[in-house]
């Protein structure tokens, strides 16, 4: 048997995270890695003590047909980024590794051509991660160093979506 790499071995355990989302649009799995030890994980999902999406039944986004990548402060949900971030410290957080898969809901199938919101990646910058590996598929990835997007600062243009 073939051993798996290391971007795929930490993308499958953020897929396993994945699994405890409640949005019913696209599901995300963070997972935060330094020196080769998982410090942090989050999905997507309300905040603690409220009620999840899937528990009410329905997206108040996908009602109101809003883009994806656009008005994410219509949503419930805490995004997977963010949760992982907020369970972990700064100083951990310090040149590490976070890993993003999402899927859709509905279909299953990963989300194309998946991304931080502008949001998370400033909260990904503040927090001091240095690279995002994102799942296209089962094997395939891409890599992004954090400081790309400090280069190409897509808040100054009125950049929607991703």
């Amino acid at each position: 048997m073939e051993r798996r790499n290391k971007y795929n071995y930490y993308l499958d355990i953020a897929e396993t995270v994945l699994e405890r989302g409640t949005c019913l649009r696209r599901n995300y799995g963070s997972i935060i890695v330094k020196n080769d030890e998982i410090i942090a994980t989050g999905y997507t999902g309300a905040p603690r003590g409220r009620k999840n999406c899937n528990d009410l039944g329905t997206c108040r986004r996908e009602k109101l047909n809003v883009p994806r990548g656009e008005q994410y402060e219509l949503c419930r949900s805490v995004h997977s980024e963010a949760n992982a971030i907020i369970s972990a410290s700064r100083k951990d957080m310090i040149s590490s590794i976070l890993y993003l898969v999402g899927k859709d809901t509905k279909t299953s199938e990963y989300v194309e051509n998946a991304n931080s919101c502008t949001m998370c990646k400033r909260l990904i910058i503040n927090a001091g991660i240095e690279m995002v590996v994102i799942r296209d598929t089962k094997d395939d990835y891409r890599i992004i160093k954090t400081n790309s997007w400090i280069d190409e600062d897509d808040s100054i243009y009125d950049k929607r979506g991703y």
